[in-house]
């Protein structure tokens, strides 16, 4: 890692109350919810599949841009980058235009964007799933890797996440993000003692008010554990985590689901209106009390990680 590349790191992590992201979330994650985690202090996060058009990407992210001026708190957008996604083009062009300060390719290679952010100062983090994929996005020249471990909501890992970020940090001494299941402040701190420099948290910011989920989706994942999920590959042709209600109220086996299509992650191809109403979710089921703002999601996250780090002070 490079001297600039570390002190641009250290800025992003400085700036935050607590290292955490609020995970850009299929359908879920939006505006509202990036400016509640950026005013509450913590990095918040949208993937560009979630606004139908070009147009829509554009407003959305001067809205962010607007929302977030003044703040000091850095936002990330996560790009598909495989290979399908037909207007990968014109989502780079708005990424030169509004410089996210971190850019989370996801699905496919880093490589398209590189340049892109790399050319107005931002930091690309490649969301990879095991250690064959870091190493390939290490060699691509990424300034971090998001190690997407066991438990994570949506499009799932299977290594666990302290052996997974113990393994990456053997080779790799960038920015280390990990998400799965981790989903209170006691996780926060587990994970960056274990290596990594933030954590993602989705499912927990999955019900709050801020909020694109619809008012049943919410619900549902207040009120289930996480015996209550399923992991497919199923319904995407790719694994992930799925709440077993959500696949039985349409009609789908959750033991008995069968990809039977072509893998595509086109994001003008507007695949809303196929998976809207299958809910995804990770392991953090079980810690969410009711539907909150984000600030106070984050207010008691910060306690959690508070408690946890006098309970380990005890310890030593």
């Amino acid at each position: 890692m490079s001297t600039v590349e570390g002190a641009r790191i250290r800025e992003v992590l400085d700036s935050l109350r607590l290292p955490v992201v609020a995970a850009p979330m299929f359908l879920v994650s939006g505006p509202e919810l990036v400016i509640a985690a950026g005013r509450a202090g913590i990095l918040g996060a949208f993937p560009t599949p979630n606004c139908r058009t070009t147009a829509e990407l554009d407003t959305w992210l001067g809205t962010i841009t607007d929302g977030l001026r003044g703040t000091g708190t850095p936002w990330a957008l996560n790009l598909v980058t495989h290979r399908t996604n037909t207007r990968l083009a014109d989502d780079l062009r708005l990424v030169a235009e509004y410089r996210p300060p971190i850019v989370i390719t996801a699905l496919g290679s880093p490589v398209p964007a590189i340049d892109t952010v790399h050319g107005y100062g931002g930091l690309v983090v490649a969301d990879v799933v095991d250690l064959r994929l870091a190493r390939k996005a290490v060699a691509a020249g990424v300034d971090g890797l998001g190690l997407v471990a066991a438990g994570a909501g949506g499009h799932t890992g299977h290594l666990s996440p302290f052996a997974f970020v113990s393994a990456v940090r053997s080779f790799f001494d960038g920015l280390v993000m990990v998400g799965g299941g981790i989903s209170d402040g006691a996780g926060v701190l587990g994970a960056v003692a274990a290596g990594a420099d933030l954590v993602s948290i989705g499912t927990r910011f999955l019900a709050t008010t801020e909020s694109l989920a619809v008012a049943d989706y919410k619900e549902m994942v207040v009120a289930h554990e996480v015996d209550d999920l399923v992991v497919s590959a199923g319904i995407t042709g790719t694994p992930a985590s799925w709440l077993r209600p959500s696949l039985v109220a349409n009609g789908l086996d959750p033991d008995a689901l069968a990809f039977d299509g072509e893998r595509t992650y086109d994001a003008a191809a507007s695949p809303a209106g196929r998976w809207k109403d299958i809910w995804a979710a990770g392991q953090g089921l079980g810690t969410i009390g009711a539907v909150e703002p984000v600030s106070v999601v984050v207010d008691r996250l910060v306690a959690e990680h508070a408690s946890a780090v006098e309970r380990v002070k005890g310890l030593l």
